[in-house]
């Protein structure tokens, strides 16, 4: 079974047993269960199930494997004949998740 599920503004693809790494989730530690409830699509040997824009009483149910910070993004500043240059740096908090079902 696969579905589609929206989360941090960004939607993503997944299955069970599937491990994926979302932008920070408020209030969770490693080794909770969470739980989706923004599932915008369903799909299970060839019966699909779309959501208009969710699909009702469906849920995805995931473990937190960890909380980790990501890659680092470097941000340039410049501005043309005034001799501003700045370089800005940021690593953005991921969530390591873990599907156990989808229900």
């Amino acid at each position: 079974m696969k579905a589609i599920i929206k989360t941090g503004g960004k939607q993503y693809i997944i299955s069970e047993g599937d491990t994926i790494s979302i932008e920070k989730i408020k209030d969770v530690n490693v080794n909770d269960e969470i739980s989706f409830d923004q599932v915008l699509l369903t799909y299970n040997n060839g019966d699909v199930n779309v959501g208009t824009p969710v699909v009702a009483n469906a849920q995805v149910k995931g473990k937190v494997l960890e909380i980790k910070k990501g890659k680092k993004v470097t941000i340039h500043k410049f501005k043309n004949k005034v001799r501003y240059r700045k370089a800005i740096g940021h690593r953005q908090i991921q969530t390591k998740v873990k599907i156990t079902a989808i229900a």
